[in-house]
């Protein structure tokens, strides 16, 4: 019986209950209308990063939102002064402040008020933000372009028997690996226009009649070349070729005659 009468001693009247659960309903209730009102008035912003080869075209579009009264493109570029781009859909009207001729824009409804950079280069690189009014709000997207330049490949033998492979004036930086591996040695040079040369060396003691491959790795694309170099110095060998290991495989055998010689050159080549 006590232990009976201590539960209904604890126990909170039940209206007490029933209005608290009512008052944390309340709250969740505006706390959502909040956060729905936040949203219609300020849209909602998204942060794109964007990459686009050097000489291709790219293309950002506005958030996917319909009926929109006004679209503003905002472009900051790295080089050179902001360029606007103005859309008023009641009067058809669009407004170019500052802009290059290979920034277009459409404005058509179906493509996102989509902007398209046409031959991008390194002067198109920087920040772009597009700014859409409905009766909804206003919706923002930002896209961070970044160009990227395929490097210039390379791939030769240095002082007569060291392969050398070269990614010239790339970005970012290449990557240099070689097949059979081994050990190299890289050298990085960073241009003034924000390019990047890679030159990476073999290293190995002897590559006489071994061919060695250079594998280069960009983010724009990905080549294996494949060479040998010959140490021979023989005085009829103007290239490096098999013709060129053929004279200095005979001449290291001891063999003189030049018809055999002509005749293993021959084999070979």
């Amino acid at each position: 019986m006590r232990i009976s009468r201590q539960a209904r001693w604890c126990r909170r009247p039940a209206s007490s209950r029933h209005a608290r659960a009512a008052l944390e309903e309340i709250w969740k209730t505006i706390y959502t209308v909040v956060l729905l009102t936040i949203t219609a008035v300020t849209g909602a912003t998204g942060r794109n990063r964007m990459a686009a080869q050097a000489g291709h075209s790219a293309v950002m579009t506005c958030p996917h939102r319909t009926r929109a009264t006004m679209v503003t493109w905002k472009i900051s570029p790295k080089i050179g002064g902001p360029c606007t781009l103005g859309f008023r859909a009641d009067q058809n009207l669009v407004n170019r402040t500052n802009c290059s001729d290979s920034v277009k824009s459409e404005f058509k409804p179906e493509q996102f008020y989509a902007l398209e950079i046409q031959q991008v280069g390194m002067a198109d690189e920087g920040n772009y933000s597009c700014e859409l009014v409905n009766q909804e709000g206003n919706f923002h997207e930002m896209y961070q372009l970044t160009v990227l330049v395929p490097p210039r490949l390379s791939l030769y033998c240095e002082n007569h028997s060291n392969p050398v492979c070269e990614a010239a004036a790339g970005r970012p930086a290449a990557e240099i690996s070689w097949v059979p591996e081994n050990n190299s040695t890289t050298e990085i040079d960073s241009h003034d226009n924000g390019t990047v040369t890679v030159l990476s060396r073999f290293t190995a003691h002897s590559t006489n009649r071994k061919t060695v491959t250079c594998k280069v790795y960009h983010a724009t694309l990905n080549e294996t070349m494949s060479t040998y170099c010959s140490s021979c110095k023989h005085p009829l060998c103007v290239q490096h070729s098999k013709s060129c290991l053929a004279l200095c495989s005979s001449t290291m055998t001891g063999i003189s005659d030049p018809r055999k010689i002509a005749a293993g050159a021959m084999q070979l080549s």
